[in-house]
Order: C-alpha cells, then sequence, then structure tokens
C-alpha cells in the first residue's frame, strides 16, 4: 500500500481554514456531486450484499434484531417488538428462531421474572465482525489505487464529515427518544424516565 509521507495532521476545522473559500455555486456543486457519491449504491454493489447476507440464511427482520441491539444493547422483549413494530407474540416467535442459531440469548429480568431480556449472543456478533473484516480488506484493495494526495484529501474529508455528524447530534439535543436499554433507570423498577438523545 502507498505511504503517505509530509502530510500534516490537522483537524478538519484548520484544514478548512487554511483553505481559500469557494464561491457559493461552486460549494454548492461540489456537495451535491458529493453527496451523489455517497449516497450512491449501484444495483451490483446491492446483490453483493444481499447475497452475502442470504449466504448466512439471515432474513431482513433477523438483520433488524441484531442492528437494533448491537445499537442498544440488551433490550426487554416489548421493547424490541416495539422496535420491530410487531406483537410481542412475533418478536418472541422470531427471537426463538434466532436463539436456536446461537444469534442471541434471553434471560428473565432480575427483578421481575415475567419480563424477558433478549441481547446479543457470539454468533450475531460475529455477524457484524465477520461483515466489517471483509469489508475492510475490500477497501485496502481500493484504498491502495488511490494517489497520495486522494488519500490524504480522502482522510481529511471524511474525518470532516466524522465531525459534522457529532455536531448535529449534540445540537438535535432531546429531538429523538431512544430506546430504554435494561441499563437505563427508566427500564428498573422506580426508575425515572429516561432522557432523550439523537442515536448514531
Amino acid at each position: 500500500m502507498t505511504v503517505v509521507t509530509g502530510v500534516p495532521s490537522l483537524p478538519a476545522s484548520a484544514a478548512r481554514r487554511h483553505a481559500a473559500p469557494l464561491a457559493s455555486e461552486t460549494r454548492a456543486a461540489l456537495a451535491d456531486d458529493l453527496i451523489d457519491e455517497l449516497a450512491g449504491w449501484s444495483p451490483p454493489d446491492r446483490l453483493r450484499t444481499f447475497t452475502k447476507w442470504h449466504q448466512g440464511s439471515l432474513s431482513l427482520v433477523q438483520l433488524i434484531v441484531l442492528t437494533v441491539l448491537e445499537a442498544h444493547g440488551p433490550l426487554q422483549m416489548s421493547r424490541l417488538a416495539e422496535a420491530l413494530d410487531v406483537s410481542d407474540a412475533s418478536a418472541t416467535g422470531i427471537v426463538d428462531r434466532m436463539e436456536k442459531r446461537g444469534l442471541v440469548g434471553r434471560r428473565h429480568d432480575a427483578d421481575d421474572r415475567r419480563v424477558v431480556i433478549v441481547s446479543l449472543a457470539d454468533g450475531g456478533s460475529a455477524v457484524f465482525r465477520d461483515h466489517k473484516q471483509l469489508r475492510r480488506g475490500r477497501l485496502a484493495t481500493l484504498v491502495d489505487r488511490l494517489s497520495d494526495d486522494e488519500l490524504a484529501g480522502l482522510l481529511t474529508g471524511l474525518r470532516g464529515l466524522r465531525a459534522a455528524i457529532v455536531t448535529a447530534h449534540a445540537e438535535a439535543g432531546a429531538a429523538v427518544s431512544p430506546l430504554p436499554t435494561t441499563d437505563d433507570p427508566a427500564t428498573s423498577p422506580g426508575g425515572s424516565p429516561v432522557g432523550s438523545e439523537d442515536l448514531a
């Protein structure tokens, strides 16, 4: 892989201060092109992704369950059903099948045996871990084709985009309420209402 040397490690804000400002029309055109590049998902790319999931015999709803649990941590069955927009009985059936495959686990709440807590199992965590490794391998092949300037510029831009996402989430503040997890006071007996935050 090409090694970049002599590239200053500047925060995205500092890099922007050192660059000459663009005309509004030019910036708008660049932003539009960038959004097209970031949002583009060609049919071949979609096919490869869906084929990969299908080879693992994972349904779309099972992927959603794994993603919700990865994002929020262990959840009460009722909360999981709410996230899936299905009945508790349907969520229980989904979890039954996934538990048999080692994708999720469940236990009864220590304070209320009627409450069932669902969490990721090793098999479920491995789904995302394996996918990440595969994706990193493909990206490494593509990154190796970039010039030094392209590599440095892309890294600066992506770090700036990540900083913008963090700032947008912080500014959103209490705009969106997250799903309470088993660690939230709101899900424990006598707990107070959970706070709100934007979900990454």
